[in-house]
Order: C-alpha cells, then structure tokens, then sequence
C-alpha cells in the first residue's frame, strides 16, 4: 500500500494494461529492442568475479552477455560471442578462466582483457589485429557492489544517477562489501508473461490475502511507494506482538542487530525496483537481487541471488536462512497468482481489470511502459504487422 494517499490522484485511470499486451508476438519483440536491450540488465555482485579469471554471464533479449575480472584486477564486461562463427566463448552459467578463453567450436582463444590471443590453423586467415577482433565489449557500470550491463544505447541514464535518491538509505548496508552467499541463477520459471510477475510485484494489496508469511512478518505497515522517473521503493517493517509463523517467529527472535544501520531499518525489509524488471531487496541479514527474463510472451524465467555480510556470525546465518524460507514462500505463492491472471486475459470473458487506490505503484509502472510504447494505450491488439509502425507514429505525434 501507499504511505501517503495524498499523492493518489482523486480521478485516475485504473484500467491497467490491455489483456493483449500479455500475449502479444509484436509486442514481445518490441519490448526486447525497446527494453531488455536499451535498459541496464543486472549481472552479478562484485563478489562472484573477485579474483581473475572468474566470470558470470547474462542470456536476455537474445543477447549474451560476459563479466569477467582480468588479470590486471580490471572487471570487463563482452558480448559473450565469438568474433569467428559467433559461438559462444563461454557455454556455463559461471566459472574461471585461468590464462585465456577459449571458444568450445574452433578453438579461437581470448585474453581475459577481450584481445583475440590466438588462432587455431592461423596460417589460413589472413593477418587479424588482436584488439580489432578482440570480444566486443559492453557497457559496464559497477553501483553498490552491483555489476550491471547494457547491450545497446539507451534512455537511462547512469546506474547511479537513476538510483541516485536512495543512496543515503541503502549506503549503511554496505553492499559493495558484502559477500556472495547463494550465486546469481535462474531460480524460478513460468508459463506466464513478465509483466505478470512485475505486476504482482509491484503492489502489495494482495499481501495479506495471498502471503501468511510476509503478513505476520509486516502486519499491515508495509507499504508502496509509486514508480518516479524509473525507480521505485517499498518498505516493510516488522509488526508489533507474536507471530505465528514458524519462519517469522524465529527469524525476529534470532536475527541480531547491524552495525551502522539506522533503528528505523533494522527491523524491516526494503526493496527498491528499477525499471524496467530489477528488483534489490535490502533485508538486515543480506541482500536479495532478482530480475525477470522473458523467454518467449507466454514464458518467463527470474534470475537472482544472495549476497550476505562477510563477517557473517551464526545468528546471522541463522536468520538469513530464515528470511529465505520466508521468500521462498512468497515466491511459490506469487506463481500461480501470475499464471492465473495471465490465462485471464485469454478468457471471452476478461474485459479489463479494477486497480485499487493500494495498486496505484502498479498504475505508475504501466505508465512508465506506455511512456516508451504508446501503443499500450490501445484496448485493442493492432492490426498485425502495424504494432511497430503504429508505435513509433504515436511517439512521433508525443514529440
């Protein structure tokens, strides 16, 4: 919910995304080149590439991407192609190069610095310049410990300048020191569309009825606060009196106090979302970072991970297993809610939604999406073969 109804207009439109925007081919494709490649994709915490040679990878919007440490400490971030038949350099999740990689399908070999190091049957290429066709690199920001890319240009600004108003909140966390605790993977997949994830993210209306963990742990304190200019907040602090979940009674009871942090959040979650599908979750005892994936309009995979204090005593350890028991419910509870309503906007019978004054953080993502595809105003899907041309003529007309 909000903590101040007084920014919710009193005459809004609360009608959300149209159902086609859930299913549609067109508009997948345009999402992919309008935001999973243009906005900035979280890869790791700096940790899970501390020492050289270690990498991490990224598989989104039919992109790969690599971070890597270098022999010269420097972390780099590439395409994860190889500049010969476009195979990929590196085919696991993670791992650790010790002096080069080395591409699985001819043998092409690259510094961990992204030079082209070597060629096998060299004698039959003609003279090749090792930094010419070396790995082409991504753009890389490191923010807070957090390692992320972009694929191609984009309307963000910098990491740090849209992140830019919590820093004084989430300094005291001293993320960047944390440590890697359960390395960044796909944890979760489903049939439904990402927006679906996103929306029963992006409001807590349905907390109480949906989520018995999360509502004895925050009792009826947690509130939203709606999307500004491509970021948003959400706060929840622990409830007053017993608990009855096991989790939350325990996780309370055990969980010890944080050097540095302010009393107002050590006991609390806070979670700050970052447009479009990057959601960071600061808790006492860790950090918990997750981000969606679209596979195809009717598939979704969320990729995330842990990362938890280094000098991490057996109390926080304790607890920090506990709040993940607490998640993991959440996240079994919040997957059939995205598949139902996504079969839903398939049904004769669906002709929109009603958002609720305690949904308008949802209302103020939507808008964030119309203000890049117009399109989504529509109620109805377009023509087929038009969405892009009737997307990109309806931002001309804004302009």
């Amino acid at each position: 919910m909000l903590d101040d109804k007084s920014e919710i207009p009193a005459d809004w439109d609360r009608s959300g995304l149209p159902g086609w925007a859930y299913f549609s081919n067109e508009l997948f494709a345009l999402e992919r080149d309008m935001l999973f490649r243009t906005h900035w994709q979280l890869v790791c915490h700096i940790s899970e590439v501390a020492d050289a040679g270690q990498y991490v990878t990224l598989d989104i919007a039919d992109e790969r991407g690599l971070v890597i440490r270098g022999h010269d400490n420097e972390v780099r971030a590439f395409h994860n192609l190889c500049r010969h038949r476009g195979s990929r350099v590196v085919g696991d999740d993670r791992g650790t190069c010790n002096k080069a990689l080395i591409c699985p399908y001819h043998g092409w070999a690259y510094n961990l610095d992204g030079t082209l190091r070597g060629i096998a049957s060299k004698d039959t290429f003609p003279p090749l310049d090792p930094d010419k066709w070396g790995l082409k690199p991504l753009e890389m920001e490191i923010w807070m410990g957090f390692v992320f890319v972009r694929f191609q240009p984009g309307p963000q600004p910098s990491v740090a300048t849209v992140m830019g108003r919590f820093d004084d909140e989430i300094r005291p966390y001293r993320t960047e020191d944390m440590i890697c605790r359960e390395p960044t993977n796909i944890f979760e997949a489903a049939d439904v569309n990402w927006k679906s994830v996103r929306d029963v993210d992006n409001e807590g209306y349905h907390v109480r009825q949906a989520h018995p963990g999360l509502h004895d742990l925050y009792g009826e304190d947690y509130f939203d606060e709606p999307y500004i200019n491509g970021t948003s907040r959400s706060f929840g602090p622990f409830k007053e009196g017993p608990s009855k979940s096991w989790s939350v009674r325990n996780y309370r009871k055990i969980l010890p106090k944080v050097d540095g942090l302010p009393d107002s959040h050590q006991n609390a979650w806070v979670y700050f979302g970052m447009f479009p599908n990057t959601v960071i979750g600061l808790y006492p005892d860790g950090v918990f970072f997750y981000q969606e994936i679209p596979v195809s309009p009717t598939q979704t995979k969320q990729r995330g991970g842990i990362v938890g204090h280094a000098d991490e005593s057996r109390e926080m350890k304790a607890a920090r297993y506990l709040s993940g028991r607490i998640d993991n419910d959440t996240v079994k509870e919040d997957q059939m809610l995205t598949i139902w309503a996504c079969e839903a906007t398939k049904s004769s019978a669906f002709d929109g939604i009603m958002l609720s004054d305690l949904e308008y953080g949802l209302k103020t993502y939507h808008d964030h999406l119309r203000t890049i595809m117009p399109i989504l105003s529509q109620t109805t899907e377009p023509t087929e073969g038009t969405l892009a041309q009737q997307n990109t003529a309806l931002l001309k007309e804004r302009r």
